[in-house]
């Protein structure tokens, strides 16, 4: 039997741009994904092992609520993290046009910190200020 009412103090909340292209959402929020399991080792779960007992990968032990936003309610929901001090990943659209891990760095650092272009958020912190940040928010259909 799985207990299904295991509680959590922290949330995990990846935010995507609801106006992106089917591939660019789901390449979006695997890397976002990828960034939290980073931020928060500790977040993972054990290996999973079948029952021949081969061992497979670990995943986050934790569920992730995949929200949709625009581009307004990106950069209002990084603010909002920022200010509660949880942990952020972002993506940003420079991002699609990069092939390597150092040129996504550095279109990062290109964007004004004013004003943006997010296309993908992930938070992790308390659930309340992950609440906050994410208020408004419709889940991911």
């Amino acid at each position: 039997m799985f207990d299904t009412k295991i509680a959590f103090d922290t949330k995990v909340a990846l935010i995507v741009r609801s106006d992106l292209a089917g591939w660019q959402k789901l390449n979006v929020a695997a890397f976002l994904a990828t960034g939290i399991a980073a931020a928060a080792p500790e977040a993972l779960g054990e290996p999973y092992v079948d029952a021949r007992g081969r061992v497979h990968g670990r995943m986050l032990g934790q569920p992730m609520l995949i929200f949709a936003a625009d581009r307004d309610q990106l950069q209002a929901a990084h603010r909002q993290a920022l200010e509660r001090d949880l942990s952020v990943v972002p993506y940003v659209f420079a991002m699609f046009s990069t092939g390597h891990d150092a040129a996504n760095r550095a279109a990062f650092a290109a964007e004004n910190p004013d004003d943006t272009d997010f296309v993908g958020l992930a938070l992790r912190g308390p659930k309340k200020a992950v609440d906050k940040a994410t208020k408004g928010l419709a889940l991911h259909g």
